[in-house]
């Protein structure tokens, strides 16, 4: 059943996305729900990643109420910066952040943490994985913040994935 349907969930939800785009149960539009349910799967099978196996749910739920409060706060002190800066312009910087996270999963995350959260954006990562280099919208310690950084985000993904 695995070599039919590598990826369950991925059918029945692109089944199901294909039904609702098209507003419409007629026959064929439930065929081509199917086939494209069936068939999507296995031809990306290859491109899957390895699974993730994630040690400590715990420490997930942690850190998604963490991303969670630092977006709703990040976009205060962004709005903040916008609108003070004809008087006192955002100190914009790239940070180079040293990385002891290695798992490509975690790194994953640490990518899509690192897009959420307003006033960073993740613009390279060294191919070795050991440095990644963050813009940052308003930067006041350098220091200050790659600490919070590895504290906050990275630390939590290494319980998860490492």
């Amino acid at each position: 059943m695995n070599r039919l349907f590598p990826a369950p969930l991925l059918s029945v939800s692109l089944f199901a996305l294909w039904l609702l785009l098209n507003l419409s149960l007629s026959p064929g539009n439930l065929l081509l729900g199917a086939a494209l349910g069936v068939l999507a799967p296995l031809l990306m099978a290859p491109l899957r990643p390895q699974h993730a196996h994630v040690r400590r749910p715990l420490v997930v739920a942690r850190l998604i109420g963490r991303v969670g409060i630092d977006v709703i706060m990040s976009n205060l002190l962004v709005a903040r910066g916008v609108l003070r800066a004809g008087k006192q312009p955002p100190r914009s910087a790239f940070v180079h952040i040293p990385l002891c996270l290695r798992d490509a999963h975690g790194l994953a995350a640490l990518s899509m943490i690192t897009t959420v959260v307003p006033g960073t954006v993740w613009s390279e990562l060294a191919l070795d994985r050991s440095v990644l280099l963050l813009h940052v919208f308003d930067l006041d310690d350098e220091a200050a913040f790659i600490q919070h950084f590895k504290d906050t985000y990275e630390r939590p993904l290494m319980e998860i994935f490492q």
